[in-house]
C-alpha cells in the first residue's frame, strides 16, 4: 500500500450513493486500496456557473482525495468548442472563445473554494492545450481508426439524439473526450475517469482507447442522476437552475431550497451532499415531523457551507428561522433590493411589484398568484391585480413580499 493511501475510498462511494456504473469494480477497488492513483473529472465551461448537478462529481472527489486520491480538473476549453450531445435533447448553441475562457475562470474558482475547505488540492488542466491545435487528418488516422461506428452508435446517448438530429461536430465529441483521457493518462498516469451516468458511453470509450493505444488498463465510474422523490427535476427553482454563485441564487434561496426538500429525499441528500458520518446521517433521520424539519435545517446548513462558507451558511439560517418564527432577528440574508423612493411615492401594482422582486418570472405568473391566494404584502394578501402600494405601505423602511409560504423577498427603501 502506498503511503497516504486510506482504503476503502470505493466502499465509501458505494455506501453514500455515488455508484452508478463501474468498468471493473473488483479491480477498481483493489488498485485505490493499493496505491495513490490520479482520476478525472471532466466540466465544459458552457456557463458563468456551476449547478447543484455540478457538486456530485465534486463530493465524491473530495472522498476519493481523503482516501490519498490526486484529483484532476478538466475545465474543457476544448472541447466546450463542440458540446457534449450527452443528456441534450438539441445541439448546444456555439459561444465565443472568449466567452468560454471567461467561463473556465469562474468555475475553477468555484470548484478550488469547495475542494479547499476540506483542505483537499487539485489540478486543473486545459484540454485545449492537446486539442486545439490537433491535425485533423492525422487524428483520424492515429485516434478514429480506434472507433466503431455502430458501437457508438449503440451508447444511449447517440440513441436518443438520433430521433431528433444529430449534427457531425456532436459525433465527434466522444473520439475528443476519449482523448482526454489518453492524454492525462499519457501526462499524469491517470487510471480513473469519474461522471455522471450520462457520460457511461464516452468514458467506456476512453478506457477502451487507452487499452487500445498504450495496452493499460484504466477504469470508469459513474454516479446516479439525481432526481427528487416528488418527480421534479433535481436543481430545478422556479426561477431556473440552482446555480452556486451567490450573484445567480442568493445564498438564502440556496439554503430554502434544500430546507424544503421532500421528506423522502433527506437521507440520500445527506449521503451525496454532505460529510456527515453515516451513523449521524441515519440518526438525524429516523424521525418525522419537527424533527425531520431539524433535519432538514441542517441538511441545507451542511450544504449551504460547503458552497458558500459556514458563516454565511449560519447567517441565513439565522435569517429564515427569524422571518419564520416572527422572532425580529436579524433577517439581513433574506432576498431584497433597493426600491427607489420616487418609485414608491408614485405607487407600483401588485403584479409590477412581484414581478420586479424575481417572485413571479412574468405578469401571466403574477396574476395566477395572486388569483390563487398566494400574494401577500407585509404579511396581507393580496387580492387585486392591480392595488397600488405607495409610500404608506412601507414599514419600518421596508416592503415585505411573500409568495405562496416560503419564498420572500424585501424591498429597501432608499
Amino acid at each position: 500500500m502506498s503511503d497516504g493511501v486510506t482504503p476503502g475510498a470505493l466502499n465509501v462511494l458505494r455506501e453514500r450513493g455515488f455508484v452508478k456504473q463501474c468498468t471493473d469494480d473488483g479491480a477498481l477497488s483493489d488498485l485505490l486500496d493499493r496505491e495513490s492513483v490520479s482520476f478525472y473529472v471532466g466540466i465544459d465551461p458552457t456557463g458563468t456557473s456551476l449547478h447543484v448537478g455540478h457538486l456530485v462529481p465534486l463530493y465524491a472527489m473530495a472522498h476519493l482525495a481523503a482516501h490519498g486520491h490526486r484529483a484532476i480538473v478538466i475545465v474543457g476549453d476544448g472541447t466546450a468548442r463542440i458540446g457534449d450531445p450527452s443528456g441534450k435533447t438539441e445541439m448546444r448553441k456555439m459561444v465565443s472563445l472568449e466567452t468560454i475562457e471567461r467561463n473556465a475562470a469562474a468555475i475553477g474558482k468555484q470548484i478550488e473554494a469547495f475542494l479547499s475547505q476540506r483542505g483537499h488540492s487539485f489540478t486543473m488542466v486545459n484540454n485545449a492545450e492537446w486539442l486545439a491545435d490537433l491535425k485533423y487528418i492525422e487524428f483520424l488516422r492515429d485516434i478514429g481508426r480506434h472507433f466503431s461506428v455502430n458501437r457508438m452508435l449503440g451508447f444511449e446517448t447517440y440513441k436518443m439524439r438520433l430521433e431528433t438530429g444529430l449534427s457531425f461536430i456532436e459525433f465527434n465529441y466522444q473520439l475528443l473526450q476519449s482523448y482526454d483521457f489518453l492524454e492525462l493518462y499519457r501526462r499524469h498516469r491517470c487510471r480513473l475517469q469519474i461522471g455522471g451516468d450520462d457520460q457511461w458511453g464516452n468514458i467506456v470509450a476512453g478506457a477502451d482507447l487507452i487499452r487500445r493505444v498504450e495496452g493499460a488498463e484504466s477504469y470508469g465510474l459513474t454516479f446516479p442522476l439525481i432526481t427528487r422523490a416528488d418527480g421534479k427535476k433535481m436543481g430545478k427553482t422556479e426561477k431556473g437552475a440552482l446555480f452556486l454563485d451567490p450573484e445567480l441564487v442568493s445564498p438564502y434561496d440556496f439554503f430554502q431550497y434544500w430546507r424544503n426538500v421532500p421528506d423522502g429525499d433527506v437521507a440520500g441528500f445527506f449521503r451525496i451532499y454532505t460529510f456527515l458520518p453515516l451513523d449521524e446521517i441515519e440518526a438525524l433521520c429516523v424521525g418525522e415531523g419537527a424533527q425531520l424539519n431539524a433535519a432538514k435545517e441542517r441538511l441545507a446548513l451542511e450544504i449551504t457551507a460547503a458552497v458558500h462558507g459556514r458563516d454565511e451558511a449560519e447567517r441565513v439560517r439565522d435569517a429564515a428561522r427569524a422571518l419564520f418564527a416572527g422572532s425580529g432577528g436579524d433577517e439581513s440574508a433574506v432576498p431584497g433590493a433597493a426600491l427607489p423612493r420616487a418609485d414608491i411615492e408614485a405607487g407600483i401594482i401588485a403584479v409590477d411589484l412581484f414581478v420586479r422582486s424575481g417572485l413571479c418570472t412574468s405578469n401571466g405568473e403574477a396574476r395566477r398568484l395572486i388569483t390563487q391566494g398566494g400574494a401577500r404584502v407585509n404579511d396581507r394578501r393580496v387580492t387585486d391585480h392591480d392595488q397600488v402600494f405607495g409610500a404608506g405601505d412601507v414599514v419600518d423602511g421596508e416592503l415585505r413580499l411573500r409568495a405562496g409560504k416560503k419564498r420572500h423577498f424585501r424591498f429597501i427603501l432608499e
